[in-house]
């Protein structure tokens, strides 16, 4: 079988998305750099447009739909930061957009996708198959379904992000990256990988939603209860078919960590970076400040999003 992404298409992808998405910073920490032991570069999704690295991969996706398929509109399911990004690209490429979100999901994040113009859809996410509404939902609409992470322009959109960093970086020994449907990392890898052979690539999890873990070490997929976490961005209950077929031939590892260590690193990224991370974004810090990942001399770790509300923020961080 062809590879279902390529270090090829994800330089097309840098190309769509060239004066589009933003080109996020790279950021250090001394603090960090102590804390951990290690060089720490920390690629900043939460400054993308609409405040997650996802507005990349459903860019790269939508507008390279037909003009009668953005004539007719798009639907998508999301927890939150997919249904922005759509929303927005949406918006941008002249599309109408319907979004299927569940009924809890954080409100800063509803208000976001009905404030960049798209029609929102609640469900029950522990006793509906969103898969299979968004399925319904597109076919009785007559729109062109653009899944979180199951599609090939995508995971392409997103590998941009890895891109971006090694450029910016130059050769790393880890790059550590959130994992929820496996999207980020499929393409993220594929980039990494093709740019810097010898680089391990490392999934963070949180310990409810190891669904991914889980998958690897069965060498299948593995489908567990919906998780109960504060990384609602992450909360799969099971990893794509094509994320996977990717993820398990590059990904070299996953670590968990707890709600407790995703609230710790929230906390240094807020008064040490002085940068607001959503719990799904903080991850990857909360790997390395935990101990659960000893890293080596050169890291990067991506923030994949900040879309967190100010009632949320405080909230969590009340501990």
């Amino acid at each position: 079988m062809s590879e279902i992404v390529t270090v090829d298409d994800v330089r097309d992808a840098a190309k769509r998305l060239d004066g589009i998405a933003h080109r996020t910073p790279v950021v250090t920490s001394s603090t960090l750099n102590e804390l951990v032991g290690a060089e720490v570069f920390i690629k900043c999704e939460n400054f993308q447009r609409m405040g997650a690295f996802k507005f990349r991969g459903a860019y790269n996706a939508i507008s390279r739909l037909s003009p009668e398929q953005l004539r007719r509109g798009v639907a998508a399911y999301s927890s939150g930061n997919h249904a922005q990004a759509v929303a927005l690209a949406c918006r941008l490429l002249g599309a109408t957009a319907v979004i299927l979100m569940p009924a809890d999901a954080p409100a800063a994040k509803l208000a976001a996708t009905r404030g960049y113009g798209a029609e929102v859809v609640t469900y029950d996410r522990y006793t509906e198959n969103r898969e299979e509404l968004g399925r319904q939902l597109a076919t009785e609409r007559g729109l062109t379904l653009i899944p979180p992470f199951e599609h090939p322009h995508v995971m392409a959109g997103q590998g941009t992000t890895a891109l971006e960093l090694l450029e910016e970086t130059g050769p790393l020994d880890a790059l550590v990256v959130p994992v929820g449907g496996g999207g980020l990392i499929a393409g993220c890898s594929t980039a990494a990988k093709a740019v810097s052979p010898e680089i391990r690539v490392v999934g963070v999890e949180p310990e409810a939603a190891d669904d991914t873990r889980r998958s690897l070490d069965a060498g299948e997929r593995v489908k567990i209860p919906v998780p109960r976490t504060i990384a609602d961005g992450l909360a799969a209950d099971i990893p794509g078919e094509l994320t996977f077929s990717v993820n398990r031939r590059l990904v070299d590892d996953i670590v968990l960590v707890s709600d407790d260590e995703i609230r710790s690193a929230m906390r240094l990224a807020f008064e040490r970076l002085k940068i607001v991370v959503e719990p799904s974004g903080a991850v990857g810090i909360a790997a390395l400040l935990s101990g659960r990942l000893a890293p080596p001399p050169r890291v990067g770790v991506v923030i994949s999003g900040g879309n967190v509300g100010l009632q949320r923020f405080t909230e969590l961080l009340a501990y």
